[in-house]
């Protein structure tokens, strides 16, 4: 990649929103970062605000983006927390719950119980 070029880099984790832009050879020329605040409803159970989380990505993907020639990103990486699930409105797009966190344990009984009734191995050929 030539070196004008830029490549910025998203990586939306549990604790915080970080992002980097990267010079074309692989210099970091900035950086910055969001915490995110975890939410604990209920013991066991782990929730993110969704509009906290697109509001950080975009406040601190902006922040590096200061000042620089936006033609020059040629690339946009992106990494996220996996596991963690959001359901939101088809038409509205807007999100119908907090977030679920990876960490949350309110399926565990659920989860128990399929694997004593044998369903582990169905599940994990299903869902990997």
């Amino acid at each position: 990649m030539p070196q004008d070029n830029l490549i910025l880099s998203i990586d939306q984790g549990t604790t915080s929103t970080r992002a980097i832009l990267f010079s074309g050879d692989g210099r970091i020329l900035t950086q910055a970062s969001r915490p995110l605040t975890q939410h604990y409803p209920q013991d066991g159970w782990v929730e993110h605000d969704a509009m906290d989380i697109w509001q950080d990505v975009l406040a601190a993907g902006r922040e590096v983006l200061v000042g620089q020639d936006l033609g020059r990103v040629a690339a946009l990486g992106i990494t996220n927390q996996r596991e963690t699930c959001l359901i939101w409105d088809r038409k509205t797009g807007a999100p119908l719950h907090r977030a679920i966190v990876w960490q949350d344990r309110r399926t565990a009984e659920a989860c128990a119980k399929l694997k004593a009734g044998g369903q582990e191995r169905m599940i994990t050929e299903r869902t990997g």
